[in-house]
This record gives structure tokens, C-alpha cells and sequence, in this order.
């Protein structure tokens, strides 16, 4: 095991936990907000049960997923609007359990947080198909096209699995709000999407026949 890589993961975890906790549990004035631990559990313990599977079988894919030092301009631009979205989701699902403003019934979050672990269970396909899965876009020494399974079906399965996991959470919260404020990061990762595919193309071998064997982005017979 590599004990710096697993300091920096299990860093990163705890960090990552504490701010969730805090954005959703002091806006929401109470730690009786159930839906808050409820996404707690489903996001964070397969998070660590991932983490260290990643940190026995395939170390490197790890260090990648932990670097997230974007080079790009346009990237950092939307990892920066990326945070705020979800900083002001949080907060505004802990705020509409205080008021209790626009709550969803029990059922709704439970059917999403099956939906959500469902979507986990895809990122953990997605992880295992592409060795070359990074946070920062860029084409990587000695890296390939990868067309089979999910990838045979969508250009991006990594990106349609996170709009799973990421509209299903503030319904996991219960929150109407916070579900609308979520409903940016549509625009944003198209965005994302569109500059990634330029790199791509233009720095990565056999990508450009890739795109026009596999038609669509995102989501089949969409985009």
C-alpha cells in the first residue's frame, strides 16, 4: 500500500465529508434533518469502499481521480461555477428542511436514493473500463481509445452517469430548491463536454473516428 497516496485520499475524504455535513446540517439548524444523513450515507461510504479498492488494484487510476489541477482555462472556469452550484444546493436544501419550503415527500427521497446507488454502481463500470479516467482533461502518455460497453453506447459515460448522481441528490434531500439550482450543471458539463472532445480530437489517436462511431454524447438518441 502507499502510504502518502492513501494520507492524501483519506485527507480528502474526511475534508470532503466535513463540508458536506456543515452545508447541509448548519443551514438546516437541526441535526434531525434525516434526508441529509440519508445522502451522507449513500455518497460517502461506497466512496470509501471505491477509494480503497482503487488503492489495492489500481493505484494510479486513484492519484488521477485525486488530481484535480485543470490546466485548461475554460475548465477551470466551469469547475468554479461547478462548486458554487453545489455550495448553494447544500445550503439551500438544509434551508428548506428549517422552513420546511418546498419538501418533497418521504417515497421521493428514498426512490432517489436508489437511483443513486444504482448511478454509483455504473461510475464503479465506467472506472473499471477506463483506466484513463482523470478529473483534469488532457490526453495522457500511452493512452487509447476505449470503445466497448458503456463507451460503445455514449462518447462520455463518466458524464451521464454524474448527471445521474447529481439531479438525484437534492431529491435524496427532499429539496424542490435545491433540485432547480442542480438543473445548471446541465449547461455546464455540455460545455465541459464539447471543450474536452476538442482536446481529444486534436491530441489523442483514433479519436476522431470514435466520434463518428459512437453518434451520441450524453445521452442515446439525445445528444
Amino acid at each position: 500500500m502507499e502510504k502518502k497516496l492513501f494520507a492524501q485520499a483519506i485527507c480528502k475524504f474526511l475534508a470532503g465529508a466535513v463540508l458536506v455535513e456543515a452545508l447541509l446540517f448548519l443551514p438546516a439548524g437541526s441535526f434531525a434533518y434525516w434526508q441529509g444523513w440519508l445522502l451522507m450515507g449513500i455518497l460517502f461510504i461506497p466512496m470509501f469502499c471505491a477509494g480503497l479498492v482503487m488503492l489495492r488494484k489500481n493505484p494510479t487510476l486513484l492519484r488521477r481521480r485525486l488530481d484535480a489541477k485543470e490546466e485548461q482555462a475554460e475548465q477551470k472556469t466551469v469547475i468554479l461555477l461547478s462548486g458554487l452550484m453545489f455550495l448553494a444546493a447544500f445550503v439551500a436544501a438544509g434551508l428548506s428542511f428549517r422552513f420546511q419550503f418546498l419538501m418533497l415527500p418521504r417515497w421521493v427521497s428514498l426512490a432517489a436514493a436508489v437511483v443513486f446507488l444504482a448511478a454509483y454502481a455504473l461510475y464503479a463500470e465506467v472506472l473499471r473500463e477506463n483506466e484513463y479516467l482523470s478529473r483534469t482533461i488532457g490526453v495522457q502518455e500511452g493512452q487509447r481509445v476505449v470503445d466497448t460497453g458503456l463507451y460503445g453506447i455514449v462518447r462520455h459515460p463518466m458524464y451521464a452517469v454524474t448527471l445521474l448522481l447529481f439531479l438525484s441528490m437534492p431529491l435524496v434531500l427532499g429539496s424542490v430548491l435545491s433540485f432547480v439550482i442542480l438543473l445548471c450543471y446541465i449547461p455546464l458539463i455540455v460545455k465541459r463536454i464539447r471543450n474536452e472532445e476538442a482536446v481529444l480530437a486534436a491530441g489523442l489517436a483514433g479519436y476522431e473516428t470514435y466520434m463518428k462511431k459512437v453518434r451520441y454524447r450524453l445521452i442515446p438518441f439525445i445528444w
